[in-house]
């Protein structure tokens, strides 16, 4: 009888790992997180930086919690979820004197790393299963082919950019969480920045991506859509005021035996700061806590960017 029970929560087991990035009952996209980053840009989110000899080297930390999955409805998941990563991104951005369509031509790429530290209680016929999963590992590498970037005024900057994230980042089917998705993703961005003559700035970012299906585990995210904004006043070479993300999936995610309907959408806001003197590195931190989150998880996140240009 022992040995049954044990079998029988073994194979449980297995078929909870296998399942878990199908399961949309508690979140849309495959294991209920956004295909690309979110809280990237706040302010001077339409300025590239110049066209430099070398280009421009950037560094990201940023850390995301949360302990609460939401499902359609906007209410807490009974599962004892927790999600803690920290994320750092290198980024190389190479703008040139080069001019396309009336806009200054440029080319980057990030590459990321994730520590993840997940966890989760799955119900089982033969009991609760905790699992979880902390790897450290390289995520999905992204590739920015085009940077188009316009002055249209002294005080209007606009900058379009195509993104392609590829699955170069770890990843295991079998585990509760990986930082690599195991599918590609193509992302059209659109930034713009408008500062008055007074020092008041608001600047957005508004991005959709389109993605693979994940041939693993057979499942295909929706598109994904988000637009990230921040408004302040600068104030000698500082930049106060707020900012956030409000995501949201355009359409269904498709798999096997998934439940249609559960898109996800989160909206996020918090205070942002910024500091850029000339022959500085320019910095950028905020905060964000998220809020009216359905079918994902719900947290906070802080980030902090660094950029040099040689």
């Amino acid at each position: 009888m022992y040995q049954n029970k044990k079998t029988n929560v073994w194979h449980c087991t297995w078929l909870t790992l296998g399942l878990i990035g199908a399961c949309g009952a508690a979140h849309g996209t495959e294991n209920g997180a956004p295909t690309t980053a979110v809280g990237v840009y706040d302010f001077g989110a339409g300025m590239m930086p110049p066209a430099t000899p070398f280009g421009t080297v950037g560094l990201r930390t940023a850390f995301y919690s949360a302990n609460v999955q939401k499902d359609r409805h906007g209410k807490s998941v009974d599962n004892n979820f927790s999600l803690d990563v920290l994320s750092i991104g290198v980024a190389y951005m190479r703008m040139t004197d080069y001019t396309v369509l009336g806009a200054k031509y440029g080319f980057g790429a990030v590459v990321p790393f994730f520590q993840m530290d997940a966890s989760l209680q799955v119900q089982t016929p033969v009991g609760p299963l905790n699992l979880e999963a902390d790897p450290f590992r390289m995520a999905d590498m992204q590739v920015l082919p085009v940077i188009l970037q316009w002055t249209l005024s002294p005080n209007l900057f606009v900058n379009a950019q195509f993104q392609i994230q590829a699955p170069t980042g770890d990843y295991d089917k079998n585990r509760l969480i990986s930082p690599g998705l195991n599918h590609w993703t193509f992302s059209p961005i659109l930034n713009a920045t408008y500062i008055s003559d007074s020092g008041f700035e608001m600047s957005s970012s508004f991005e959709a991506d389109i993605n693979t299906r994940n041939h693993a585990t057979d499942y295909k995210n929706g598109v994904e859509y988000r637009h990230e904004f921040a408004v302040g006043q600068h104030i000698g070479p500082w930049t106060v005021g707020m900012g956030g993300y409000y995501y949201r999936q355009f359409t269904d995610d498709d798999a096997p035996g998934l439940e249609a309907g559960n898109r996800a959408r989160v909206l996020a806001v918090g205070p942002a700061v910024s500091y850029f003197k000339p022959g500085m590195p320019p910095v950028w931190l905020h905060v964000y806590k998220e809020l009216d989150a359905r079918n994902r998880a719900e947290g906070y996140t802080t980030a902090l960017r660094i950029s040099h240009s040689f």
